[in-house]
């Protein structure tokens, strides 16, 4: 007879389903809020544990497992525009790490173990948790690793100006090369609506930022026009300004400069800023 530890059944699903939700995510290029994750990770969890308690077989029918699986999806990414993208690709994940497990099994592997879905262990439970931060760790070197090569990343960012501060969803792509041509340093494209609030007060149409600048330069001398390149357009302007402050994530860029988009900068609504990696 198998015996069960239901403490070391919840910590190790909890640690596999906070790595699987994590690696869809930024896979997908989804903004990580670590609680929403770590909630839906304690979810899946919970249903693990669950399974194995008396009179809860029934949990094991597909229709279970698969509304467990939404509940947890639901719970970490319930913000997202893109909710069947990265169900997808929580599925390809949660996939590869299954077969991983299973190839495992095949080579004579007994420390982790998956049965009916669920993943169990008999080892000590400090060595479990070891584990899952040395996962952690090592995807964490993988994703890094990749942004060299066509990183793409959502994160938030917070731009200040004149002591006021508006945050928004910004793209880190390294296929964005867009800087300021006097000081080469990268430049925040983000659509003008967004920034509103840091304005002055002076009603500007940014779909004209020759106008836009003379509207604005008796209010302040902060706002520049900005030379950009892009598909179909050879040269054109963008109206800027010379921001106090931009962090993206973790990350301070200083001073930069703004660029305020007339149009959105995303098709689909995901991210309202761009900047390169």
């Amino acid at each position: 007879m198998t015996v069960v530890y239901l403490d070391a059944l919840f910590l190790l699903n909890l640690a596999v389903n906070y790595l699987l939700l994590l690696a869809a995510g930024k896979l997908a290029g989804e903004p990580l809020r670590r609680g929403w994750l770590g909630l839906g990770a304690a979810l899946g969890a919970l249903y693990a544990a669950a399974v194995f308690l008396p009179g809860m077989e029934f949990l094991l029918h597909p229709l279970c497992k698969l509304g467990a699986g939404v509940l947890m999806l639901l719970c970490a990414y319930h913000r997202s525009s893109h909710l069947l993208r990265v169900t997808l690709v929580f599925l390809g994940v949660s996939a590869a790490f299954g077969g991983g497990i299973f190839a495992i099994t095949l080579l004579g592997g007994r420390g982790l173990a998956l049965k009916n879905g669920i993943f169990y262990s008999a080892m000590d439970l400090r060595l479990i948790l070891l584990s899952a931060a040395g996962c952690y760790a090592l995807l964490t070197l993988v994703f890094r690793r990749s942004a060299r090569h066509g990183f793409r990343e959502l994160r938030t960012a917070a731009v200040s100006f004149q002591g006021r501060t508006v945050r928004l969803t910004a793209l880190v792509d390294t296929g964005n090369t867009l800087a300021d041509p006097v000081t080469g340093r990268p430049v925040l494209v983000a659509e003008g609506e967004k920034l509103r609030a840091l304005l002055p007060a002076a009603r500007v149409d940014l779909r004209d930022p020759v106008a836009a600048l003379e509207a604005l330069s008796p209010l302040s001398t902060r706002f520049r026009l900005l030379p950009y390149r892009a598909v179909g357009v050879d040269c054109g302007f963008l109206l800027a300004m010379h921001s106090d402050g931009v962090q993206v994530g973790q990350e301070s860029y200083g001073d930069i400069l703004v660029a305020l988009s007339p149009t959105p900068v995303s098709d689909g609504g995901g991210y309202s800023a761009l900047i390169g990696a």
